[in-house]
């Protein structure tokens, strides 16, 4: 039965960010340095509290623009961290959300302000309180959304090659994909249109850059990797 709001022991509300980014063939992460206590001085996700006027989504996407400088970029919640014993400082209910972005767009001063640095997802460090499960979960749904959409279109520069495209997939599953049947089912799909110019910064012939069709354009139901 419910009982008078109050009566009831307030509880504090944070949200914290999963935040993608792809550079170098690795897909990466975006940690600071924890600057309060508990944990002071120690490697968290990037959060903040959800103020008294404003939604979960709301917060986490003015955390995001506050780090990264980013407006109008693709974020998702994953889920609700609630276990009663999660934050020592208190009784700390945490929504999670990932977001993805292109490394090459954000504000480098900003995460150098705010003492943050991209880590490589296969080699991050110990991380405080649950932030590895919220970090596995993160990938979880990343991986499910990669595989039925091109996440490319957020994590790659405009113009990628085949090749290029198929490293972020590796990256993200942390499998290889074989380059030919890779090759093919991407063609197959239709959602990307082949540029008069090469990169041929890996051998002279050169491999042709690309670009992704606008989404609205996109007609394929298939899944792109089968999990």
């Amino acid at each position: 039965m419910l009982q008078p709001y109050h009566l009831q022991e307030k509880h504090l509300v944070s949200v914290d960010n999963v935040i993608f980014g792809y550079h170098e063939g690795q897909l990466k992460l975006l940690l600071f340095k924890r600057n309060l206590e508990p944990a002071l001085g120690q490697w968290s996700l990037i959060g903040g509290w959800v103020n008294p006027k404003e939604s979960v989504e709301d917060a986490a996407n003015r955390v995001l623009v506050a780090i990264t400088g980013l407006k109008d970029i693709f974020m998702e919640q994953v889920q609700v961290f609630s276990n009663p014993e999660r934050d020592p400082g208190g009784r700390v209910i945490s929504v999670v959300f990932y977001a993805l972005i292109n490394i090459q767009n954000h504000n480098h001063q900003l995460v150098y302000q705010y003492n943050a640095e991209w880590w490589p997802v296969s080699q991050l460090p110990g991380l405080i309180f649950d932030h590895q499960q919220m970090v596995n979960a993160a990938l979880e749904k990343l991986r499910k959304k990669a595989s039925y959409d091109l996440v490319g279109r957020d994590l790659l520069p405009p113009e990628f090659t085949i090749t290029q495209l198929r490293q972020l997939y590796n990256s993200i599953f942390m499998k290889e994909f074989d380059p030919g049947n890779f090759r093919k089912k991407i063609l197959s799909l239709d959602t990307m249109e082949r540029l008069d110019k090469k990169d041929t910064s890996e051998s002279k012939k050169g491999a042709y850059y690309y670009r992704f069709k606008p989404k609205e354009a996109w007609d394929f139901t298939d899944r792109i990797i089968k999990m």
